[in-house]
């Protein structure tokens, strides 16, 4: 890639704000303020960053790469994705957040859960922890080959190299910075994300002379959301697969510790309808970058490097639409920002659960501040498994986050929902539908069971779908089958259902 003068430049700059906005932040000392930042995100804050460390490298190099592999019949991911974003913002967040301050003013999901349930047979956190080492060193890797990716085709690094540098760079400044310095980074990051992907193709497009152009240069059914970009019929099974993405946002302890960390429910309302909109022109644009993009940048071998290739041909090649380095080195940053503000999230719940939901029980006369450390510690030995997982760039970014995000909606999605708006929820059916989700996502897409085959493949169904509806079956047979729970436990629940009575913003300052 040419003029990487002016792109090593942006890239410095970026990196400079980014560490200065984390060591700013170092003076966070105690737990909550390491992991939840004292419950004091604005709606802004709290909106940006939900949807930067949401959609992360996927939003930006793996859903144009789908697109540019089998055009807008894998639209429906993004359709699906759309639909769960909207009902997690408008049904979940204040609950979650009300319910998580009645529960002892819980700090993390596994937290949270334990004091829903009253359980001090630490079941529920042992299990939690289990499942979230799994699954979100998956969703870290991911993270990790998508920036080694990145890096690698725009300095011409080994990708060994250029994952290296990712990695050391994201678990720098999550661990100087804690949970708020996180916060702020990725609010910035989401802004990046969004002016990148909603801009260039529309630059593109222009540059190819309009949509006949594009139209022209695309295979027949491409725009088709019936069709498989083949000359095909897109199957019923893989619609249905591809929707059912949205379940996963119940069960994403990275989203959802966002709503319990804003500051007031009037912010969650605002930030609601922020989140939408940024959603809304974020997914639409990423389809479109691989829509143009296939006609723009034909013959990719690395579908998912059709966004970082656009930059190079408008801002960057030696016939550049815009020859303006300095701006194609902003837009690259766009991308980076957007894998990094999911991994920096992933490295920070993961440690959350270690050091607040294991070590802690282990240790009760620990100070914060120790804990403190001890997260830290969390954070490289999480950071550690999930770059061996990433060594190995074939699986893709697009496949990584699919296990995960199924591994995490099927485990704990169906937990939140029922936790939140079923009284009648135990602790047994908690831990179970914990034990089902999770290991139902391992079996189908891990174990070949069906013809040397694993289950996903075999059957064309996504790992999600049969994960949650079997976890949701699960919590209700056990819980139905258990002791109606305690009145005090009953007594929060219908404390949780009503809004909280809270201080003017005024009064609090």
């Amino acid at each position: 890639m040419s003029n990487q003068g002016a792109i090593l430049i942006t890239f410095f700059v970026y990196f400079s704000i980014i560490i200065g906005i984390a060591l700013y932040f170092r003076r966070s000392q105690n737990l909550s303020d390491y992991f939840l930042g004292g419950r004091t995100l604005n709606a802004w804050v709290g909106a940006l960053s939900a949807q930067a460390s949401d959609f992360s490298g996927w939003l930006l190099m793996g859903l144009p790469g789908a697109i540019y592999a089998a055009g807008t019949g894998r639209a429906w991911v993004a359709v699906g994705n759309f639909v769960g974003l909207i009902i997690n913002w408008m049904c979940i967040a204040k609950r979650l957040r009300r319910y998580t301050i009645t529960a002892k003013n819980s700090i993390t999901l596994p937290e949270y859960l334990e004091n829903r349930f009253h359980d001090t047979s630490r079941a529920l956190k042992t299990t939690t922890a289990v499942f979230f080492a799994i699954f979100f060193t998956v969703y870290t890797a991911a993270g990790f080959v998508a920036g080694g990716t990145l890096l690698s085709s725009i300095f011409g690094l080994n990708y060994t190299t250029a994952m290296v540098l990712t990695a050391l760079f994201i678990v720098l400044y999550t661990l100087i910075g804690g949970f708020l310095a996180v916060s702020v980074t990725d609010t910035l990051q989401g802004m990046m994300m969004l002016l990148g992907i909603a801009i260039l193709p529309w630059v593109a497009l222009n540059a190819m002379g309009g949509w006949a152009n594009v139209s022209a240069e695309v295979p027949a059914g491409f725009f088709n959301m019936l069709a498989d970009g083949r000359g095909g019929r897109i199957s019923g099974i893989s619609i249905i697969s591809d929707m059912a993405w949205g379940l996963g946002y119940f069960g994403m302890p990275h989203i959802l510790v966002r709503f319990m960390a804003i500051k007031s429910e009037k912010s969650v309302s605002i930030s609601t309808v922020i989140a939408i909109i940024w959603a809304a022109i974020g997914l639409s644009s990423a389809v479109l970058v691989g829509v143009v993009g296939f006609a723009f940048v034909p013959g990719l071998a690395n579908r998912e490097t059709v966004l970082i290739n656009m930059i190079d041909r408008i801002f960057l090649s030696q016939n550049a639409v815009i020859a303006i380095p300095v701006l194609g080195g902003f837009f690259l940053c766009g991308i980076f920002a957007a894998i990094i503000s999911t991994a920096d999230s992933q490295l920070l719940v993961a440690s959350s659960s270690l050091t607040g939901d294991i070590y802690r029980g282990l240790k009760k006369t620990a100070s914060d501040k120790h804990l403190v450390m001890v997260s830290r510690l969390s954070v490289l030995a999480v950071a550690v498994i999930a770059f061996i997982i990433a060594l190995n760039p074939a699986a893709g970014v697009m496949a990584l986050i699919s296990n995960a995000w199924a591994g995490l909606g099927s485990a704990f999605g169906p937990l939140v929902l029922i936790s939140l708006f079923w009284r009648r929820i135990t602790r047994m059916g908690a831990v179970v539908g914990i034990i089902v989700g999770g290991l139902t996502v391992i079996i189908w897409e891990y174990i070949p069971l069906a013809q040397g085959q694993v289950l996903g493949s075999y059957t064309g169904l996504y790992s999600l779908i049969p994960g949650f509806f079997l976890s949701v079956a699960a919590i209700l047979a056990v819980s139905l089958s258990g002791k109606q729970p305690s009145a005090e436990i009953l007594a929060e629940f219908e404390t949780a259902s009503k809004p909280l009575v809270e201080q003017p913003e005024a009064a609090k300052r």
